[in-house]
């Protein structure tokens, strides 16, 4: 077998197809530019860490299962004035992840709070973090089939390998008895373990009204705000503004 045929099989054996893909051509260039074997085999090397990186990356974001993707660019700060511009990106950073607390993202419809949130969710899954979106009616409607199915804890498993889960629109749509039970599950089980990012249009005050018990909402609550950082954004229709 040829030096060539041997270098693509054991490449192959070892994953790594940046370097297959571009040996030769390294090889030109560092002999053109006499480059030492060490300072060959380092590019080399750093071709297929980056290329494994984009990669991941890339399957993060697929993951993320953004309905759009938000940036910081795109969010005006300048439409809420009394929003911490710092704090905000700071929390981008993602040092709330690695002390498992969440981000609450409180007011009234149309500011901006499902834009900011994915724009964080964007900005972590850049540093490594894994994130999941979704919103709290079709996370609680996934819930209700997996008990059905006696697939709850297989589920919940799968949610617990996320960094964050970015649960939008809570409040939006109101629960059944069992579902606001069970999203009460979800948010305990992560309660100190992992992070949550939620955005509702609701005050504190309100969310006995979306899960029915007061103490259940006020254990909620306590889990959620313990070690958060919260966000009020109330203000006119960010959305409004734009269509005028």
């Amino acid at each position: 077998m040829t030096t060539e045929l041997l270098l693509k099989h054991y490449l192959k054996q070892l994953r790594m197809p940046t370097v297959a893909k571009h040996y030769a051509a390294t090889a030109r260039d560092a002999q053109d530019q006499g480059l030492a074997y060490e300072a060959y085999l380092l590019a080399l090397l750093e071709q297929e860490v980056q290329s494994r990186e984009e990669n991941q990356r890339l399957q993060r974001l697929k993951q993320a299962t953004f309905p759009t993707r938000k940036t910081m660019d795109t969010f005006d700060f300048h439409m809420m004035p009394t929003l911490n511009k710092p704090k905000v990106l700071a929390l981008a950073q993602g040092e709330f992840i690695d002390k498992q607390e969440n981000v609450l993202l409180l007011g009234n419809s149309g500011t901006g709070k499902t834009h900011l949130a994915t724009a964080i969710g964007m900005e972590l899954i850049q540093r490594g973090y894994r994130i999941r979106f979704v919103t709290a009616s079709t996370l609680v409607e996934e819930l209700l089939v997996a008990k059905e199915e006696h697939r709850l804890r297989m589920i919940e498993k799968q949610w617990m390998k996320y960094d964050a889960v970015i649960c939008d629109e809570l409040g939006y749509v109101p629960f059944t008895k069992m579902g606001a039970e069970l999203l009460f599950q979800f948010f305990s089980a992560r309660h100190e373990r992992k992070s949550v990012i939620v955005t509702s249009d609701l005050d504190f005050g309100e969310w006995v009204q979306l899960f029915g018990d007061e103490k259940m909402t006020a254990a909620l609550l306590d889990r959620l705000t313990h070690r958060s950082h919260i966000l009020v954004m109330n203000g006119e229709s960010y959305r409004f503004r734009q269509s005028m």
